[in-house]
């Protein structure tokens, strides 16, 4: 898993609550491998109509964020079903954070299980990046895990993620090597239980 530790960039406005996992990614295409590219179906039915054609006011659709890393949205993100399908839609996209005021639970554990970013800010904050976003397309956003801040334009926001999901994503850790992480407590651990329960240990080691 790559390493996150400051991310700069075009970030895209989806100024819309509870968008939830099948809009990001449409059930029917769960049937397909990752190999077949989900980034080119990420929120198809919001970005397409029944004729396959452009929505010309969906964020995605518009010149400036075809190609975007960071992706703003408003509250409960990532809401409904446990598709970890929907995170490798998002990331094979190109984005790798996405800002918001909360997510759903197993879209944020699944983010962090393939290097995406969950940056918790409050309804307000993230009113007011994507409002400059939407009178400033091009202005780029920083977001940086190690100081935990979202710079954009000439405001800085601080942002919340679970001290562990940001442990991992700084050192691009997965869960072995997050187990791997943790090897010394672990034979120290079963060191000690040996010790203090010898009727637990296999026969022949008493």
């Amino acid at each position: 898993m790559e390493k996150f530790t400051t991310l700069t960039g075009a970030a895209c406005p989806i100024d819309q609550s509870n968008l939830n996992t099948d809009q990001i990614l449409p059930a029917r295409y769960l049937k397909w491998t990752r190999a077949m590219g989900f980034g080119k179906v990420l929120f198809h039915d919001l970005r397409f109509d029944a004729e396959g054609r452009e929505k010309s006011d969906f964020p995605l659709n518009k010149p400036v964020w075809r190609k975007f890393a960071t992706l703003v949205s408003a509250r409960n993100f990532g809401c409904g079903s446990s598709r970890e399908a929907a995170v490798y839609a998002l990331y094979d996209f190109g984005v790798r954070c996405v800002i918001a005021p909360s997510f759903g639970d197993i879209f944020a554990g699944n983010a962090v299980q393939n290097g995406l970013l969950t940056a918790i800010v409050t309804e307000e904050e993230a009113a007011e990046i994507m409002a400059s976003l939407a009178q400033m397309p091009e202005l780029p956003v920083t977001v940086d895990l190690e100081q935990q801040t979202i710079l954009c334009g000439n405001r800085t926001y601080k942002f919340r993620v679970d001290p562990i999901r940001r442990m991992r994503l700084l050192n691009g850790w997965d869960d072995l090597a997050l187990t791997e992480n943790y090897r010394e407590r672990i034979s120290a651990f079963k060191a000690d239980d040996k010790i203090k329960r010898p009727w637990a240990m296999p026969c022949g080691q008493l």
